[in-house]
């Protein structure tokens, strides 16, 4: 039980360090700047689309 103990608890710690790393990562890049953009976004309809091409004249040079 010693020897399984000395093996998991370390993997334990580089995990929680690993976790802890990446929600810092993601703090720090702005992945929870705006929580409520994407949610709203998908609600406002936009009624009359323009067409691709109306969009990008410069695209066919």
């Amino acid at each position: 039980m010693d020897a399984s103990l000395m093996v998991l608890i370390p993997i334990s710690v580089a995990i929680v360090a690993l976790i802890l790393c990446v929600l810092w990562w993601a703090a720090r890049s702005g992945q929870f700047d705006d929580l409520e953009g994407p949610a709203h976004a998908i609600l406002m309809d936009d009624d009359n689309p323009v067409p691709r091409a109306a969009k990008s004249p410069e695209s066919d040079a």
